[in-house]
């Protein structure tokens, strides 16, 4: 189909941000950060992922206060950019930031788990 929606879809990001930081003064849109944004071929859905610092009620109270937010959203975006047909925006919580910390931090238990192993067999060969 071509890199188009890869197209738009990042500057639809690059605008999301824009907004998000200057014009959305929502006390339930915390501290985000949009991943990427996935657009349909025919440019009508962009799939937003975004990740945020919290707890799960912050998660919820963000994703609360982005529905709130996604009308004047799309509003915005269709002006900005100029498109035919302003793309329906859906955000969706991107947790594979979250499964890669939780690799990272069993990938270190590991790591601390062989590195004491390692000791112990040390002190073992000295003892005999």
């Amino acid at each position: 189909m071509g890199n188009r929606p890869e197209r738009v879809g990042e500057a639809i990001r690059d605008e999301l941000s824009t907004l998000l930081a200057r014009d959305v003064h929502d006390p339930g849109i915390g501290f985000i950060t949009l991943t990427t944004v996935k657009v349909s071929p025919d440019l009508q859905l962009a799939r937003v992922y975004y990740t945020s610092m919290g707890d799960e009620k912050a998660l919820r109270e963000t994703a609360k206060a982005l529905g709130r937010a996604t009308p004047f959203l799309r509003r915005q975006i269709a002006q900005r950019l100029r498109l035919r047909r302003a793309p329906e925006l859906q955000f969706f919580y991107d947790q594979s930031v979250a499964h890669q910390d939780r690799i990272e931090q069993i990938l270190q238990d590991l790591k601390t788990e062989a590195a004491e192993r390692a000791v112990l067999d040390d002190e073992d060969k000295r003892k005999d």
